[in-house]
């Protein structure tokens, strides 16, 4: 995280404390561990996988837990402190809060109707917790139930109308075309695929090999920005208390990674305009990207350009 917060031009930002009311941002994923990192962060849990009984709902509000340690990866991405590291492992957006549903269980598999519930909550609580953002690093490739697709792309579309930008991983289906994930889709979504700009150029395990592209002949720029996504450290969700430092932290790589990131930049320039709409958020976004010279199938705009959206913000 060190690194891409000095790519991408974070390490001045916001120094000291955070100025301003924090940010909150949904996460739909794995869960969330108890993290030092993520201490004080995570302000509302709730589980939507087969461990929690359906027969009894209450037991959905558990404390938070993560299993698989993607979504503690991601919310670590999102707004880890850095307390273990001395804050060389913090996130883009230190001390934002995260409302967090879980959808993945202990394998990473998940289902719609799980997915669907957790985003029917999400709108349900987000007076509550005034929710600004919806992040899903879950990619899902375009589903033969033709309707259940519909139905979840109809529910994500109203995120917009409620003040809620979502933003989703392109997936990394790649590098063929059209292998976006199907959840970028919908009306009003940010999709983020995965580019390292002048990093990891000669390694062919860069994130940029296998993310989900869009198609070259379309007029239509997907997915609409890119960020950093190889080799990223975050968060484990398998730390535990008395273990060592470096137990903390893991390095995961994928558009998981890389749409965080983006729903971080996003959060810091939400602070600097809380008045800012879904529709102009998106709109300084992409207008702000910084062009990488790819084929637009997988830059879509370019890279997440965060002191430029700040300073849109600001005007």
């Amino acid at each position: 995280m060190q690194r891409v917060r000095t790519q991408l031009g974070l390490t001045d930002l916001f120094p000291g404390k955070l100025r301003g009311a924090p940010v909150t941002a949904a996460v739909l994923d794995s869960g969330v561990s108890l993290h030092p990192d993520l201490e004080g962060a995570v302000i509302a849990f709730r589980d939507f996988t087969g461990y929690a009984d359906r027969n009894k709902p209450e037991k959905r509000d558990m404390a938070p837990y993560d299993q698989y340690g993607h979504g503690t990866h991601v919310c670590g991405i999102l707004g880890g402190n850095g307390k273990i590291s001395g804050g060389r492992f913090c996130g883009i957006f230190p001390g934002m809060k995260l409302v967090v549903g879980k959808v993945l269980d202990e394998r990473g598999e998940g289902s719609m109707e799980e997915m669907q519930e957790g985003l029917e909550w999400i709108l349900s609580v987000r007076k509550q917790y005034e929710i600004r953002l919806l992040n899903i690093s879950v990619g899902i490739s375009n589903l033969r139930e033709v309707e259940k697709q519909k139905r979840l792309l109809e529910v994500l579309g109203q995120f917009s109308k409620q003040g809620i930008l979502v933003i989703c991983a392109a997936g990394n289906g790649g590098p063929g075309e059209n292998s976006l994930s199907a959840l970028g889709e919908a009306r009003g979504a940010v999709s983020v695929g995965c580019h390292d700009g002048a990093f990891f150029r000669n390694d062919p395990g860069r994130c940029a090999v296998f993310s989900g592209r869009g198609s070259k002949g379309s007029g239509i720029r997907k997915p609409d920005v890119v960020a950093p996504g190889t080799g990223i450290m975050s968060c484990s969700g398998l730390y535990r208390r008395g273990m060592p430092v470096r137990s903390a932290y893991q390095k995961r790589s994928g558009t998981s990674m890389a749409a965080a990131i983006v729903t971080g930049c996003l959060a810091r320039t939400l602070q600097k305009n809380p008045d800012l709409t879904p529709e102009e958020l998106k709109c300084i976004l992409i207008s702000t990207a910084a062009d990488l010279g790819e084929d637009h199938s997988l830059q879509g705009y370019g890279m997440v350009n965060p002191r430029e959206m700040i300073l849109q913000a600001g005007n």
